[in-house]
């Protein structure tokens, strides 16, 4: 094919890196929050309180059971009204950005709770024992002493999930969120190049599931402690 056909890709390119700083910006800040929220979970999930980890549990269930596709909606079509009255955001907020980081976030944390859950059994019980000898309390030494080491041995499984929730940051598609797999769509029925747009999206998001994968299987296959029981 001429190299001529396919200026409009070169025109496009500005468009383009504005939607995937929106992919990037959905990703980093749903992984972020969705880490913490799920080490909450994953907490509240082991914790001898009754009412907490019955909680905790019924969240990471209820998220679990449903499509991202229909959650997605949901908060699409309830969640701007009461973050619009609760927050009383400035007009020009974008909402159907902040109803999509705020889904990725409450989605993902069910799934990272479940991994970060994992891997606080995986360190061995006698590490709380001999920090409480130490005089630590279960908070400080559950902060201090698994974590850190329950983190070591998810790090990769974590990774992974991230890469998931960055392809499944497509779906803002249906709600008209110009992220990057939309903006590219866009372009192409612009140009009527849609095939061909679809394409590179799809080469695009394959680039950078291969590179993270690749950088998983090394920290995989990295020495690492021997934390099981």
């Amino acid at each position: 094919m001429h190299h001529t056909e396919w200026h409009y890709l070169l025109d496009a390119l500005p468009m383009l890196g504005h939607g995937m700083v929106i992919t990037f910006q959905i990703t980093l800040v749903a992984v972020t929050v969705g880490i913490v929220w799920g080490t909450a979970l994953a907490l509240l999930r082991l914790s001898s309180i009754k009412p907490l980890a019955w909680f905790a549990g019924a969240y990471v269930g209820l998220f679990r059971s449903i499509p991202l596709v229909m959650v997605l909606l949901w908060f699409f079509l309830i969640v701007p009204q009461l973050l619009q009255s609760a927050f009383n955001l400035p007009a020009a907020t974008d909402i159907r950005l902040v109803s999509a980081i705020l889904t990725f976030s409450l989605f993902e944390a069910a799934y990272y709770s479940e991994i970060i859950r994992a891997g606080i059994q995986s360190v061995s019980r006698g590490q709380m024992q001999a920090a409480n000898a130490l005089g630590m309390t279960d908070w400080q030494s559950m902060w201090l002493i698994v974590l850190p080491q329950a983190f070591r041995v998810m790090l990769p499984l974590l990774l992974t999930q991230s890469l998931v929730l960055l392809q499944d940051s497509s779906l803002v598609y249906i709600i008209g969120l110009a992220d990057f797999f939309r903006t590219a769509t866009i372009i192409g029925e612009r140009s009527g190049k849609i095939v061909e747009m679809v394409i590179f999206a799809g080469i695009s998001y394959f680039l950078i599931g291969v590179t993270v994968s690749a950088f998983i299987g090394r920290l995989e296959a990295a020495p690492s402690g021997n934390t099981r029981r």
